[in-house]
């Protein structure tokens, strides 16, 4: 275990698409020596047909989605991880219900609500949820810069609602230990200084709510 560890067994990554999560999300389970859930979205047919045409793709893409998010989280995050174990994942569950809010119809919607809502209550909660912001522009030049071809048509009204979306949803959370990072002049990945910045700010403890650094 690192000599400087955080007070939080469990810590979510979160962010709109382009944002690092990922990336973020391994850097510190490395650190920390610590069990990493990464989301498993590689293999999913769905998402390059869902780039081209959103109408008809989205209803198949967000249902392949909360059956694999609640699969792979279900089995990962049991008691025994959760009390013998640092974990970090690069997503939380609701993010199935944040996407399908942008991408779907609203009966369709309706019924996917209706699902999430059963099967929610069985997923464990982030001790911190560290949402991870930056400009859009940003997050253009990162997703055009690490080259997935089905990505390469996201437009930036998409990315705009997705990030209302992510903030409704962190500022309706009230029972969240939420830090949201300003990322936009932050580069994790070849900046030490600005990754150790982030490893300094998650050695600290937060009260409920949303804290912005």
């Amino acid at each position: 275990m690192s000599q400087n560890p955080i007070p939080y067994r469990y810590i979510a990554v979160e962010g709109n698409i382009g944002a690092g999560k990922s990336t973020l999300a391994t850097q510190l389970s490395q650190w920390l020596q610590a069990k990493l859930i990464l989301e498993e979205f590689e293999d999913n047919s769905f998402l390059p047909k869902f780039y081209k045409d959103q109408r008809r793709y989205a209803f198949p893409l967000e249902m392949s989605f909360l059956a694999a998010r609640f699969n792979q989280l279900k089995r990962q995050l049991n008691e025994q991880d959760l009390f013998n174990n640092q974990i970090i994942s690069d997503y939380i569950f609701p993010k199935c219900l944040l996407f399908s809010k942008v991408t779907l119809d609203e009966d369709e919607y309706n019924l996917y609500y209706k699902l999430f809502e059963i099967i929610n209550q069985q997923i464990h909660q982030p001790d911190l949820l560290l949402y991870l912001h930056s400009p859009i522009e940003k997050l253009k030049w990162n997703i055009n810069n690490r080259g997935r071809i089905y990505e390469q048509e996201i437009e930036d009204e998409y990315l705009l609602n997705l990030q209302k979306t992510y903030f409704d949803y962190l500022h309706s959370s009230s029972s969240l230990r939420i830090v949201i990072l300003d990322c936009s002049k932050l580069d994790f990945v070849h900046n030490p200084a600005d990754y150790a910045k982030i490893q300094t700010l998650l050695s600290q403890e937060y009260p409920v709510g949303i804290t912005r650094l």
